[in-house]
């Protein structure tokens, strides 16, 4: 069975009954050759072509899982998926035998913050929605979400967007290692707000040009808490002519 599906740096989370092995392809392609030394620690395999042979594939269709599978990676692409007994190895592959071993795609967070939250007073006791201030964590949630087997994230919602964005971008460039990032902006929050980062609207033209501002800074999506009195969700966001406050 062929298979097109491209892989990106650190996009195939391979995972056994209790550990997660990312194997990448192609230390001759630019898949790998743009990576930095930091990101290149986390590539345990960059052969032009690798087999995980004998795997059990989850594909994420809701079909049984296929056992028994031979999985063809080359230069960043799985060209073949096929029983081991009929899928033949090609010349000079690099071969992972993981019998009773499973591989699936990885999994596509919709609700990843890049910090967490600290609820304290005035006093420095930790009382939830009095004061809030938030610890951005830009180097550690990215690496803790792809050894979790997390390749692709939307940020929902963003206390400093700007280090969000700049993630997205050395992310993409092969700077730090990281899942594929949808960035959200920042709070869209009304009166009330307890959160230190975040900036309390005022209005609806308020909304609209906090919206426009961080749209043309490249966020795809908004969260807005209890702006004008309205439940808290978070929705992807398209510009249009008619574009207000979402």
């Amino acid at each position: 069975m062929q298979d097109g599906r491209r892989i990106a740096p650190l996009i195939c989370a391979l995972a056994a009954l209790a550990q997660l092995t990312v194997a990448l392809a192609s230390a001759q392609s630019a898949l790998t050759t743009t990576l930095s030394p930091e990101v290149r620690e986390y590539v345990k395999f960059d052969d032009a072509v690798i087999v995980l042979a004998h795997v059990r594939v989850i594909d994420g269709t809701e079909r049984a899982p296929r056992v028994d599978q031979n999985l063809i990676i080359r230069d960043g692409t799985i060209v073949a998926i096929g029983d081991a007994t009929s899928t033949p190895i090609p010349s000079g592959a690099k071969v992972l035998d993981l019998t009773n071993h499973s591989v699936l795609p990885g999994f596509v967070g919709m609700h990843d913050h890049m910090f967490y939250p600290q609820p304290v007073n005035l006093a420095g006791q930790r009382v939830r929605g009095v004061l809030q201030f938030e610890q951005q964590s830009s180097f550690t949630f990215p690496r803790l979400y792809l050894a979790a087997g997390v390749t692709s994230v939307r940020t929902t919602a963003s206390v400093e967007p700007y280090a969000d964005l700049n993630l997205r971008s050395w992310i993409d460039a092969g700077k730090v290692p990281g899942p594929k990032i949808h960035v959200t902006g920042p709070y869209l929050e009304g009166e009330g707000n307890f959160r230190l980062p975040v900036h309390e609207l005022r209005s609806s033209e308020d909304a609209s040009k906090t919206v426009e501002f961080w749209a043309d800074q490249g966020v795809t999506s908004f969260s807005r808490r209890t702006f004008l009195g309205r439940e808290a969700f978070s929705t992807p966001w398209k510009r249009t002519a008619s574009s207000g406050a979402p």
